[in-house]
């Protein structure tokens, strides 16, 4: 699938902090934190970002937590 994008979503392509936008809902989406990949899953319960730490163990992370990390749809290089 290919996600057509909008001007709105420039900021996000270029980077992003926590402050400027929030993450999106859509289940399924990938984005980019702190050079890791993290995908939104919606199961029972509250939605989810999972994603590895630098040991490669599984890492879920809230909406919050990614923000404040800091997000964008292009890897970092």
């Amino acid at each position: 699938m290919t996600r057509v994008m909008n001007e709105s979503d420039t900021s996000a392509t270029t980077g992003t902090s926590g402050s400027d936008r929030t993450p999106p809902t859509t289940p399924c989406t990938v984005v980019w934190s702190q050079g890791r990949p993290y995908v939104l899953e919606n199961g029972a319960g509250r939605p989810r970002w999972m994603g590895m730490d630098r040991h490669g163990r599984p890492q879920a992370l809230t909406r919050d937590e990614l923000c404040r990390r800091g997000w964008s749809y292009r890897r970092g290089r």
